[in-house]
């Protein structure tokens, strides 16, 4: 008899429902020579630190730094019913193999792991990996589960960032609250995103916009303007030589061009344009996704890959089609399946929704998931259709002596743009310019154009993510597999962890510190807030899961840094 366990109650209720475990018991279900079991998030956690010395439970200086010799783990104590229960089953006479059905991610493999060891379980390990709770995926997952250890790298970069997280933390957090006599909460991904948020508002209220000017002549059915002139008095000299003068076409280009499809969505993506579109935060749009993928409606949310999987070119194709007719997009062109092909996606593949969509009632669903559902399929359907094409014109006249210019477009193929749902608010296209030739003039009326230069924006859940997407890439080549700050499966959890505790507020869409959150980033120093230094521990914790970097060199990296932290700033100066 094998031991199902998954992550949460209702995926263990859809697996078990497939492996025909129908009979329900007390915390878990039976049937068909299985047993399906569950988690409910992270059962084991680690050791508060006055559990390793009592020493520790001081906040002060001499009790830093905090670096346990042997890592201690302890049972959550709002979930023990349910890990006594895990315990009993895997120790039970009648289980031969324990099977990991959590999440099949970083976080996934922890949650299983630290349970699974807690438990003193020496059963062999086997792991179901799958990107859909399609009753098809889980049945082909089940006949290809793979050995345990297949994924000891990856639980081993799980345990360091979980690690490297404490480490931090506990340290940072009890070394500066002393230093500056108030409770401070530091963070490895946390610090540094609040560092960009209240630097981006520095910025925002330290702008001084400046008046800039520009001549614009008026040719009847377009205007012609001179390039950024900053001396008002320079802009009004140029329009009183151009007024009631004749300007002539010096320069006619023009040059077709296409804008690419989009690529399909990784969750970071999807988050991002679903704010813009309906000002979901992260974490809304994660829930509402994962409720999607919980219901059997898209593949696995908690990827960084905007691409497929070679393997899934039939089924993709198929998937698309019955997203034109469900969705009623009303497509003519045979989708291109293979711009949204690659073979080097090696872990989770991009989000997309499944065949399931073709017996689902739309209008049953909550409208967060109906709006996330809707997105996905409009990208995969613009994602899969011919690029938009256009005709870039620009046009360049001689009016005394000084250069104006006109720019437009007249677009020859709507191809993707076609299938864009209006929540996408896409800045509408500069218009057509009309046939203009070489040596053609026109007499003009000229007159000033005043222009301001524009402030920075604050951030918002769109543009922040994208920043923690990039944050400390910019010494990396684009081939680099780069993390940015965080995962896309914790960026939203920091966001929320920055509001829960007072470092930042939402206002409308955007994101501002508060004087709270500037205070922190004012007295801790660079080595905490440095987004690269955090993006780099990123980058060293995928090498790990790829078994390109030992654990314990990456765990001697940041002991030392903890030292060196609590050396430096371990006395007020």
């Amino acid at each position: 008899m094998e031991l199902v366990i998954a992550e949460k109650p209702s995926v263990a209720q859809s697996i078990a429902a497939v492996l025909g475990a129908t009979q329900r018991k007390d915390g878990y279900l039976e049937g068909n020579e299985y047993l399906v079991s569950w988690c409910v998030g992270h059962l084991v956690e680690l050791a508060q630190p006055e559990s390793y010395e009592e020493a520790w439970k001081k906040w002060s200086y001499e009790s830093l730094p905090i670096i346990p010799q042997e890592w201690q783990h302890e049972v959550k104590s709002d979930t023990k019913a349910q890990y006594q229960i895990l315990k009993k089953l895997m120790h039970d006479d009648r289980v031969d193999a324990v099977v990991c059905a959590t999440d099949a991610g970083r976080e996934g493999e922890l949650i299983f792991r630290l349970t699974y060891n807690m438990a003193g379980c020496r059963k062999p390990m086997k792991r179901l990996w799958i990107s859909s709770m399609e009753e098809s995926a889980i049945r082909d997952g089940f006949h290809n589960l793979r050995p345990g250890s297949d994924y000891d790298n990856l639980y081993h970069s799980a345990l360091c960032r979980q690690e490297a997280d404490w480490l931090v933390g506990m340290n940072g957090s009890r070394l500066f609250s002393v230093r500056y006599g108030g409770k401070l909460n530091i963070g490895r991904v946390q610090t540094p995103t609040l560092a960009m948020i209240v630097q981006r508002d520095a910025e925002v209220n330290g702008f001084v916009k400046q008046k800039y000017y520009t001549a614009d002549l008026n040719c009847g059915a377009f205007t012609l303007s001179s390039a950024r002139i900053d001396d008002e008095k320079s802009a009004d000299a140029l329009v009183s030589a151009c007024y009631g003068s004749t300007v002539t076409i010096s320069s006619v280009k023009r040059e077709v061009k296409t804008d690419k499809a989009p690529k399909l969505y990784d969750l970071t993506t999807l988050q991002r344009e679903a704010n813009k579109a309906f000002g979901y935060t992260a974490q809304q749009t994660l829930d509402y996704t994962q409720s999607l993928y919980e219901g059997k409606l898209v593949t696995y949310p908690r990827t960084d890959s905007r691409y497929l999987s070679d393997d899934m070119l039939q089924t993709a194709l198929e998937v698309t089609k019955l997203c034109d007719s469900y969705f009623g997009f009303g497509i003519s062109h045979t989708p291109d399946i293979k711009k949204v092909i690659n073979s080097k996606v090696s872990g989770h593949h991009a989000i997309i929704p499944t065949n399931s969509i073709v017996t689902a009632d739309l209008s049953s669903l909550p409208t967060g998931e109906k709006n996330i559902l809707t997105l996905i399929a409009a990208k995969l359907i613009c994602a899969t259709a011919p690029a938009h094409k256009y005709e870039a014109v620009k046009l360049t006249g001689i009016c005394n002596g000084t250069e104006f210019t006109a720019t437009g477009r007249t677009v020859l193929d709507m191809g993707w743009k076609r299938f864009i749902r209006q929540t996408d608010k896409e800045k509408p296209d500069e218009k057509a310019l009309p046939a203009v030739s070489e040596g053609q003039t026109f007499t003009v009326a000229a007159s000033k154009g005043e222009h301001f230069t524009s402030p920075p924006k604050p951030y918002t859940e769109d543009t922040l993510l994208s920043a923690m997407e990039r944050a400390g890439n910019e010494d990396y080549d684009d081939d680099t597999e780069k993390k940015g700050l965080g995962t896309p499966a914790t960026r939203a959890a920091t966001i929320e962890s920055l509001v829960k505790n007072g470092y930042v507020e939402r206002d409308g869409k955007q994101l501002r510190a508060t004087d709270r959150g500037k205070e922190l980033i004012k007295v801790v120093p660079n080595e905490v807030k440095s987004a690269k230094l955090t993006a780099e521990w990123e980058s060293k914790l995928q090498q790990i899961e790829h078994g390109e970097l030992p654990e314990a060199v990456f765990m001697s990296g940041i002991q030392h840094f903890i030292a060196d932290m609590c050396r430096k700033y371990g006395s007020v100066d």
